[in-house]
């Protein structure tokens, strides 16, 4: 049966790879003022829409600047496109995974995190339990709370301090400058996150928890507060894009491989309940958080992400769905459009 699912998984990679070299592998081709033209009118059209609300259960979260709003988009030749609010910190949240996720392939292996955690949707809430359950700590998906956690606890490092320092290290690296913790956010999480701790427990009970289960879960609690702003963002979306090399400060992150089976499962599980719907109209990768950043990659052009903190009912960004999706559209970089030859 795992040999069976390690098919089924590589068969997918397979597949969207080919997808993507239809018209996202490669240098980006497009000239700068049809990338400009097109993030001027994302972020016209989208600039003054007041749908959705910030996310509230964190309780810092609630007092965020609504009206921050920034879009960046980062090529893998590394030109940088900016439009809005560009320096306005929130914390990265559940983007987090994706490089945490990363991480855990590049020392470990992508069988490793296929066997451990599981990379299929659970097709169930972010934070959900019952899907623990049901599976009996299997297929938890690093993308979403149970598997995130179990991702921090795979982390090489002696103690908690080791993982956490490795965690901020890769996220840095990702991002090209230093990044540090959003304190307030760290201690409002921190002071309520019992149900994250359940799932820890649960997960060592199944033994799918490979390190201290409160050290686990307060490590994934700080990597979730970590301060980021849309240049960040888009710059580490790029690197993926780029094949795991940084494409400002040129350093390499991670492999090639490792960006591959990491795009994979954020193409699949990136959007919380709403990833299928994302993945059907926009074509790309993504990864959300509920501090209001999203980030997309177009492997081998771009990355772009945009911050802007009221959310969706399903925990996603309003005015960086419809502003990457807008740009995707303008730009005609949906691997799934393929014109006959």
């Amino acid at each position: 049966m795992k040999q069976i699912c390690f098919r089924k998984q590589t068969a997918i990679a397979v597949m969207f790879s080919v997808l993507c070299s239809t018209t996202c592998i490669g240098q980006l081709t497009l000239p700068p003022a049809e990338i400009e033209k097109a993030l001027d009118e994302a972020y016209n059209k989208f600039k003054d829409l007041k749908e959705g609300k910030n996310a509230d259960y964190i309780k810092e979260l609630a007092s965020v600047d609504p009206n921050i709003f920034g879009v960046v988009l980062v090529t893998t030749d590394g030109k940088v496109y900016t439009k809005g609010d560009i320096t306005s910190m929130v914390s990265i949240q559940s983007v987090s995974k994706v490089f945490t996720m990363a991480k855990v392939i590049e020392e470990q292996g992508a069988k490793a995190v296929e066997d451990k955690i599981g990379v299929d949707a659970t097709g169930m809430r972010f934070n959900s339990i019952v899907a623990v359950e049901l599976q009996k700590g299997k297929e938890i998906n690093p993308l979403v709370n149970p598997g995130a956690i179990a991702a921090s606890s795979l982390i090489n490092g002696a103690d908690s301090a080791a993982k956490m320092k490795s965690i901020m290290q890769v996220h840095s690296d990702f991002a090209g400058r230093p990044l540090s913790l959003n304190w307030p956010v760290y201690v409002s999480e921190a002071g309520d996150n019992l149900r994250n701790q359940a799932i820890a427990h649960l997960l060592l009970a199944y033994g799918r928890m490979y390190f201290d289960p409160v050290q686990s879960t307060d490590i994934y609690t700080k990597q979730c507060a970590i301060n980021v702003n849309a240049k960040d963002l888009a710059i580490m979306a790029a690197t993926l894009a780029n094949g795991g090399v940084n494409p400002v400060t040129k350093k390499k992150i991670v492999t090639p491989e490792t960006v591959m089976h990491t795009l994979s499962v954020m193409a699949t599980a990136g959007l919380y309940d709403n990833s299928g719907i994302w993945l059907y109209n926009s074509g790309l990768p993504a990864k959300s958080g509920v501090g209001g950043g999203l980030l997309a990659v177009c492997p081998g052009k771009f990355g772009i992400a945009v911050v802007s903190p009221p959310l969706d009912a399903a925990g996603n960004s309003v005015k960086a769905q419809k502003v990457i999706g807008y740009v995707v559209d303008k730009l005609h970089v949906n691997p799934y459009l393929v014109q006959p030859k």
